[in-house]
């Protein structure tokens, strides 16, 4: 990475809801250290006005636009890190993964768009890794918790037995938050992307549609549709939304490390709804909201939801931020034996840990000696221990192993 940059770092979209939050957070927690930052946007006046409130002098403020590649490619030459919260990412994000590479920019989002991802690992993955590169998607809660619990449970459990698990089967134990307009928009682009286009099925219905693609080969199957009892954690368990993201990422990170852990290893996830009767119908209850988010765009139902959810640049409350959490539970199964681990977060999933987990990503990317891994690459993979250390540290996760 170039010495000559200006900066560590620039949040790119910092007038968005998540782009605040980031902002918020990394002046409150490196605006004393050696870290050097800045921000950016579209619009000026709204750009202007984030700074002012937080205090952000002229040099470390910088306008662009996502349709225009020179400007992009102008303020990724400043810094040494790009940290994105503008999505959809298939609308507004290739642009700017393009300028990173160009200009040797390491770069880091919060995209679930398996779709957008797979396009940017097929055109840019190579030149990023010629070009010692990271660029790092999925760094909020699709997919951290999920793709270094995977990490850290895999490492505990080879310290402990000298052996990997075969079998990784995350449950959603509990969890807590409110939604933002900017991930709905972003759930609704890639259902319509997926109705028009048979490609993009194809990659959301492949388990393993982010891996390269000489290595799209293993035992996992589709992810969960329905409500069945799970003999792993002696409970009923339904459909987790994010499932469709976080497993191709894990799936990923393992082929990414040679299948470290056997060519047998699967992994999936779901949410526990609890044992016998109330737990089944809980289950059933859960899919509701799934089902009316997913409805065809134009349709009534559609209508009422896009009502009702939240707009664009609009999200949770600080309260419900505050007030929020989630508990993870990961169930490694190694010669039929059961070890369980746990990745616990502080506030609201979705937007009071993602905002945390995406600066420390970024600051980690800026700051730390991370492995010499390039290209369209994993958060575990392209970060490792470092980040491993920053999120408990500061994020406000905690990882435990039984």
């Amino acid at each position: 990475m170039s010495n000559t940059k200006e900066l560590d770092l620039i949040i790119w979209g910092a007038t968005g809801f998540t782009g605040q939050l980031v902002s918020e957070y990394i002046d409150k927690k490196y605006s004393n250290t050696t870290l050097k930052w800045g921000i950016a946007g579209r619009n000026k006046e709204k750009v202007l006005s984030v700074a002012k409130r937080l205090n952000i002098d002229e040099e470390r403020i910088f306008i662009a636009d996502s349709n225009n590649i020179d400007t992009l490619k102008k303020l990724t030459s400043k810094t040494k890190v790009i940290c994105t919260t503008v999505g959809p990412y298939a609308k507004y994000g290739s642009n700017l993964v393009e300028a990173c590479v160009d200009t040797n920019t390491n770069y880091c989002d919060i995209t679930g768009e398996t779709q957008w991802i797979r396009k940017m690992i097929d055109k840019y993955h190579l030149k990023a890794k010629e070009n010692k590169v990271k660029i790092i998607n999925s760094c909020g809660f699709d997919s951290i918790p999920s793709d270094m619990g995977v990490f850290y449970s895999q490492k505990k459990l080879f310290e402990k037995t000298g052996k990997y698990a075969s079998k990784i089967n995350m449950r959603v134990a509990g969890a807590k938050g409110g939604i933002s307009g900017g991930t709905y928009n972003s759930l609704s682009n890639v259902l319509e992307e997926a109705r028009v286009d048979k490609d993009v099925r194809k990659t959301l219905t492949n388990p393993y549609g982010l891996n390269p693609k000489d290595k799209q080969k293993g035992p996992d199957k589709a992810d969960l549709q329905s409500v069945i009892f799970d003999k792993v954690s002696n409970s009923w368990i339904a459909p987790f939304v994010m499932a469709g993201i976080n497993t191709k990422i894990v799936r990923r990170s393992h082929a990414l490390i040679d299948f470290k852990y056997g060519s047998d290893f699967s992994y999936d996830e779901a949410t526990l709804s609890g044992k016998g009767i109330p737990g089944k119908l809980k289950g059933y209850f859960s899919l509701i909201p799934i089902f009316l988010a997913t409805r065809k765009k134009g349709s009534l139902l559609k209508k009422i939801v896009d009502y009702i959810l939240p707009k664009s640049g609009e999200g949770p409350s600080e309260k419900t931020r505050i007030s929020g959490y989630y508990n993870l539970r990961f169930y490694l199964t190694q010669q039929n034996k059961i070890h369980i681990s746990k990745v616990i977060g502080d506030m609201d999933p979705g937007y009071g840990s993602t905002s945390k987990m995406l600066a420390e990503s970024a600051v980690c990317l800026a700051l730390d000696k991370t492995p010499e891994t390039y290209g369209v690459i994993t958060p575990s993979v392209a970060l490792g221990e470092p980040l491993l250390k920053r999120l408990q540290e500061n994020a406000g996760l905690t990882f435990i192993f039984d």
